[in-house]
């Protein structure tokens, strides 16, 4: 780890250092699979007892009178590279860092590890293996965001360090609280040496967001000890064939569940300003061998009877036809 990566600060790790690729926080459903989440208020009751960072209010008008405000962002799909989805998306996690807390923060709560938003948690899943078995191990969450994930790591005794390639994500870490390290950088280029950690995770963390998922995968499994695990959690590639609707509208494909081409929003010049990538579950079993690792397990969560939230593209109705999260288990041997 870089010098500077200590408990309750913010280590960053220069821009120039850095790959192209981009992290992204943890616990999200990406924004194709999260129109209308300010709706969603299910799970553990966030414990945060400070305001949600706040900067500045202008008394100034949002824009000239008898000017046009700023167009909302034109959603498509073309190609979009390495340079492009990193530059997109690590611009708009830190400008959406605020909103994102507010609506997700209930959901998430503070310290609690859920895998995605059927609401799988760690503490039943296991998925990294026993609780007790945690302590003292060496554990890297890849696209942390505010580190609700980490925070539960430390809790059973386990040694965190969260990574994000947002600043202002990580800055809400730093406001709940972080008594271990927070690290401001890129997945695909990170920041450690060979064999620093037992176990690595990313719950909707960048895999989905990232133009070449290899070299993600090869990163971590480069900073994994022999015998490491690494689960991380995405959008179910299946959803990418239905339109992001709740009722029985979302039930019918929509496009093919084959056309890899990434989902871009971009503005009136043409610029992305996010990116998301789709892969199918093949592409995403081949990466995972591409990047050095043996699949263990692949888990997709069932829509449990509890969650009665609605939101986008997420109700018990899909929930309960079509699967909405895919969570793969990996080993490093």
């Amino acid at each position: 780890m870089r010098e500077g990566a200590h408990p309750g600060r913010i280590a960053p790790i220069p821009a120039h250092n850095l790959s192209s690729e981009a992290t992204q926080a943890a616990g999200r459903p990406s924004r194709r699979h999260r129109d209308g989440a300010s709706r969603m208020r299910v799970g553990r009751k966030s414990t945060t007892r400070e305001p949600i960072i706040q900067e500045p209010v202008s008394s100034e008008p949002a824009f000239e009178p008898g000017s046009e405000p700023e167009a909302e962002p034109e959603a498509t799909r073309r190609e979009a590279g390495v340079a492009e989805s990193a530059r997109a998306n690590r611009g708009w996690w830190d400008r959406n860092a605020d909103e994102y807390q507010i609506e997700h923060g209930t959901f998430l709560g503070d310290d609690r590890f859920v895998w995605g938003p059927e609401g799988l948690d760690e503490v039943e899943a296991e998925l990294l293996g026993p609780p007790e078995d945690l302590k003292g191990k060496a554990v890297l969450e890849i696209g942390a965001g505010a580190a609700q994930c980490a925070r539960w790591l430390a809790a059973q005794g386990a040694r965190p360090v969260a990574l994000d390639v947002s600043h202002r994500q990580l800055q809400h870490a730093l406001r709940i609280g972080a008594a271990f390290p927070l690290v401001c950088a890129d997945a695909a280029v990170l920041p450690f040496a060979d064999g620093s950690f037992d176990l690595a995770c990313s719950a909707y963390g960048a895999l989905p967001f990232v133009a070449e998922p290899v070299q993600v995968l090869k990163e971590v499994r480069r900073v994994l000890r022999p015998g490491g695990r690494f689960v991380f959690s995405v959008t179910h590639p299946i959803r990418w064939a239905f339109p992001d609707e709740p009722g029985p509208e979302g039930l019918s494909v929509a496009s093919s569940y084959f056309d890899r081409t990434p989902y871009v929003e971009q503005d009136d010049d043409g610029r992305a300003v996010y990116v998301e990538h789709h892969r199918t579950i093949g592409d995403r079993v081949r990466d995972v061998v591409a990047g050095g690792f043996r699949l263990v397990d692949l888990v997709e969560p069932e829509w449990p009877v509890w969650n009665t939230a609605e939101w986008g593209g997420w109700s018990p109705l899909r929930g309960g036809l079509i699967p909405g999260t895919a969570i793969f288990v990996c080993e490093r041997d």
